[in-house]
């Protein structure tokens, strides 16, 4: 089959040809449908978060946001068949720990990164271990361009919105990185839930898709040079401060300015994950969070129940995750719109279809 592989941390991938992946008893192989370009695939080409103990074996297949149809199925398998549209969310588990047994599969003991700890997307074909609990069934109705969404950046946004800051409506949301996958998917959730969305990221054109998605306003952090003149405007458009800010790109600038935007008793949901720059630690306004009783939150994607909700709210038509996509792409195009996001110049959605 052919891939896109990491073969050295720092480089680009290569598209080569590469053994079709071997079918556990309990897993399944799916055929790739589309899987979707995230900036974690970005983490895991440069080899970052060795400060969270993390290393990636080389070679590797990238790729973590996928939906596709089983063609294989092990033995042990029981909920699923060959011809089965899934889609597999990015934190595959056990299924046995005490995390997985409550239902928290994302906090799984055993946790391993579809594309980092195993072979992930980016291939024609793709394996999936103990796919009883690691595939969900993807309904007739919904595209793989919409499913590959859910695997990760969309399914996130939500459990950050919905889970854990917990939006209402009429509440006012700051999204910090919003024409980024994660950040209009935020913004598109946040709206549908009835927040007020204020979204913050650099540039018209950036900005303008976020207003497509659903922001009542804009800002472009480019026009404020100071990160004080940022949370100012955030505060005064919001009339004291927001009730939800969220924070997609995990700098010292955006995540300290997410918090200080917050109004008394408000909650900051930590979505993105640092680069080298800042290594893991990023300094907080601890007394600020004391003073104002802010919550600061984090998020690892979706626990498998959760998804019910998720997939009733595309079924009504108010989690629209394909009008978020910018680009489709063949494979042979996926290292270049991978390398493109380095410097922040992809937006929204890039979708690969494998097979081409």
């Amino acid at each position: 089959m052919r891939a896109a592989v990491l073969v050295e941390h720092g480089k680009p991938l290569q598209v080569q040809e590469v053994p079709d992946p071997v079918l556990d008893d309990d897993g399944v192989i799916i055929r790739v449908g589309a899987t979707g370009v995230c900036r974690s695939d970005l983490h895991v080409a440069r080899g970052d978060w060795a400060w969270l103990g993390t290393s990636f074996d080389l070679p590797l297949i990238p790729g973590h946001e996928v939906a596709g149809v089983v063609v294989a199925a092990g033995p042990q398998v029981r909920g699923f068949e060959v011809g089965d549209r899934v889609i597999v969310p990015f934190h595959l588990a056990c299924g046995h720990c005490d995390q997985c047994r409550q239902g928290r599969g994302n906090l799984c003991r055993k946790l391993r990164f579809l594309g980092g700890g195993v072979d992930g997307s980016f291939a024609e074909l793709m394996a999936v271990p103990v796919a009883d609990v690691n595939c969900i069934a993807l309904p007739d109705a919904v595209s793989d361009a919409t499913g590959a969404a859910l695997g990760c950046r969309y399914m996130t946004a939500y459990s950050a919105v919905r889970r854990i800051a917990g939006v209402r409506v009429g509440e006012w949301v700051a999204v910090y990185g919003a024409a980024g996958g994660i950040g209009l998917s935020a913004v598109q959730i946040a709206a549908a839930y009835g927040g007020r969305v204020i979204a913050i990221d650099r540039g018209r054109e950036r900005l303008e898709l976020a207003r497509d998605a659903g922001a009542e306003l804009v800002l472009d952090s480019a026009d404020l040079g100071d990160p004080g003149d940022l949370v100012e405007a955030v505060v005064d458009l919001s009339g004291g401060g927001v009730a939800v800010s969220l924070d997609g790109v995990a700098t010292a600038a955006t995540t300290q300015a997410s918090v200080r935007s917050l109004d008394v008793g408000g909650r900051h949901v930590q979505v993105g994950m640092t680069g080298p720059a800042d290594s893991g630690a990023i300094e907080v306004p601890v007394d600020l969070i004391v003073a104002k009783e802010l919550s600061f939150l984090g998020v690892t994607g979706n626990p498998h129940p959760a998804y019910d909700e998720l997939l009733a709210l595309v079924a009504a038509g108010r989690g629209r995750p394909e009008e978020l996509v910018t680009e489709r792409l063949g494979l042979g195009e996926l290292p270049d719109a991978l390398g493109r996001m380095e410097d922040f110049q992809v937006s929204g959605f890039v979708l690969v279809d494998p097979q081409q």
